[in-house]
């Protein structure tokens, strides 16, 4: 039986590449993995029977899982194979072993060298990788060779016999080009390969061809430059922050060498509206207690106060910025599963927090439980209709959805009809003593905003009810008597809740401007029958919505229904409609 707990945090995994660390019961780590999908892999753990003995009772003991979100899937077999070695879980075996990834070393004393090792060294030598394949290590060394014969001590007493010599200031040239190459800007050897595979297939000679393609795959392999590793980094910490109204999400990565060896997410309840400034200043001092850290440098999103001596960075470009956004993009992706689990755990809780953050997003006095949005919709002035769409507590309430027939505006005249469809709407709430709503969408920009804003003053309501307009072009929130507009983040909840009121209020309002053509249409094609009156028509257009199902209809079928002598005439009349 899996955990209600575990169930829950499953289904909110995000389909992200990462590793994924299972817990048993004492919190004790038994398993590490990576994926490139970090929910389809967790979940293939629950949602299948495995055949392996070991494997089965692995899932038996899983008691909670925790991840770790990277750029890419070589990301995350790099760090899995960190993890692995540090924490050696009990049902690891792969990774358990002292082996590592090779490296590139890049020696420049006593004489200019590199080489592949499996070991750094603090000796001035530059180290690059770690790379997850010897055999592409061992074929970019060597063509680094061949393009910097310097390096090639094999071939030195060639170099001296053909009198040719290498200056110290071009050595030193030559090291920016070797590092560019090692990083993966080799465009002219990509080139020269793709032009020797070309080359040697138009000569048939297909075993070249064979190999130039595979060392051309080798080296566009290469290109992928991974964001978890760089040597230079070590002993920090990173800290990130992200924060909503209830709580802040403080996410933390211990680096040594270059490589993740921790990260943790923690979520930090506001009890008085804190900064991100203040809820990082107690999460770090807590988090670095907690995991016992000794790092001489904290890398930080924003300055803030420390109780420790410690260097801190804030980072606004290179690898240290991308280790920031990673552990940034942890803490976010941290948020999202736990706003998602509270939605199936206590949705009414997730709503009301939705609502408090609109509430600060637009200014209000209320948290805005009671919502109603008003669209237009009209084909160039013919059938104009409107809707009112209304969301109690965040969702839809449609049984209080209401449709209007435009009656006093003629032509296509957007701002008349909806100064007319809500004078109309909030003078029937006043009578019938009916509660207001606490805010009032209206689908348009300032236009059509300032026309609902006459009959709110009209009935005296403009200070007693918040009201907006949205613009569909830029998605703009227009304010009354404000010619600058509010742009929310395309990501922002409360954006996402007026868009889905604004599509839910066109849906429904060209749902009765669909019908009313429809029924306009039929209406004309119907009346010019001689022998069918309105009433007619109107039980036909009632029952059969179209002239294409009437005319499916049996003829004894249609006798029941308006008599023998209409439905002979009837029939008659739509095949000579069809004809022509």
């Amino acid at each position: 039986m899996i955990p209600l707990d575990l169930t829950i945090k499953i289904k909110t995994l995000p389909e992200s590449a990462g590793v994924y660390k299972f817990f048993n019961k004492k919190s004790t780590i038994i398993y590490i993995g990576k994926a490139k999908n970090l929910k389809r892999r967790v979940n293939s753990y629950f949602n299948k029977n495995h055949h392996n003995f070991k494997t089965n009772l692995l899932v038996k003991q899983i008691f909670s899982v925790d991840i770790i979100i990277v750029e890419s899937e070589m990301d995350a077999l790099l760090l899995e194979n960190n993890l692995i070695k540090k924490f050696k879980p009990k049902y690891n075996v792969l990774l358990k072993d002292d082996k590592t990834y090779p490296w590139i070393c890049l020696k420049k004393n006593p004489k200019p060298s590199i080489f592949y090792t499996r070991k750094i060294f603090n000796d001035g030598s530059e180290y690059f990788g770690p790379f997850t394949n010897v055999k592409n290590v061992k074929f970019l060394i060597q063509l680094i060779k061949e393009v910097h014969p310097f390096l090639n001590h094999e071939l030195i007493h060639l170099l001296k016999d053909s009198n040719t010599s290498y200056s110290n200031e071009e050595i030193k040239k030559s090291y920016s080009s070797i590092k560019s190459m090692i990083k993966g800007n080799f465009k002219f050897s990509i080139e020269k390969f793709r032009s020797e595979m070309l080359s040697h297939s138009k000569n048939l000679e297909f075993e070249k061809a064979q190999k130039a393609k595979e060392k051309l795959s080798i080296l566009i392999n290469h290109q992928v430059k991974s964001t978890i590793v760089n040597p230079k980094i070590t002993n920090v910490d990173v800290f990130s922050i992200i924060s909503d109204i209830e709580f802040g999400y403080v996410n933390f990565m211990q680096i040594s060498y270059g490589a993740i060896i921790s990260s943790y997410t923690t979520e930090v309840k506001k009890k008085l509206n804190e900064s991100n400034s203040e809820i990082l200043e107690i999460a770090l001092n807590e988090l670095r207690k907690r995991f016992k850290s000794e790092s001489k440098e904290i890398i930080l999103p924003f300055k803030i106060n420390l109780f420790e001596n410690c260097k801190t960075t804030i980072p606004i470009a290179g690898d240290k910025k991308k280790l920031l956004d990673l552990s940034l993009k942890n803490a976010k992706s941290f948020r999202i599963q736990k706003i998602k689990q509270i939605q199936i755990i206590d949705p009414d809780r997730h709503s009301k927090r939705i609502l408090k953050q609109m509430k600060i997003d637009l200014k209000m006095n209320v948290i805005p439980f009671n919502i109603e949005c008003f669209d237009n919709s009209n084909i160039q002035g013919s059938s104009p209709t409107s809707a009112c769409v209304v969301f109690k507590n965040a969702k839809p309430s449609k049984k209080d959805y209401r449709h209007f027939n435009v009656k006093s505006v003629k032509g296509p005249n957007d701002y008349a009809s909806m100064e007319e469809i809500i004078l109309r709407r909030y003078s029937r709430l006043i009578k019938e003593k009916i509660t207001l709503p606490d805010l009032i969408i209206i689908d348009g920009g300032k236009g059509q905003l300032s026309s609902a804003l006459k009959s709110l003053k009209k009935l005296n309501l403009e200070k007693k009810v918040s009201i907006i307009g949205i613009a569909k072009k830029l998605e703009e929130i227009f304010f009354p008597n404000d010619s600058i507009p509010l742009y929310l983040d395309k990501t922002s909840e409360t954006l996402k809740l007026i868009q889905q009121l604004r599509n839910e209020a066109h849906r429904f309002s060209l749902k009765l401007h669909r019908n009313k053509r429809l029924k306009k249409t039929i209406t004309s094609s119907l009346d010019s029958i001689p022998g069918i009156g309105p009433k007619t028509v109107e039980l036909l257009i009632k029952k059969y919505k179209s002239i294409k199902r009437i005319s499916e209809i049996s003829h004894e079928s249609l006798s029941d229904d308006i008599g023998l002598s209409k439905a002979s005439i009837l029939i008659e009349n739509l095949k000579n409609f069809y004809k022509n």
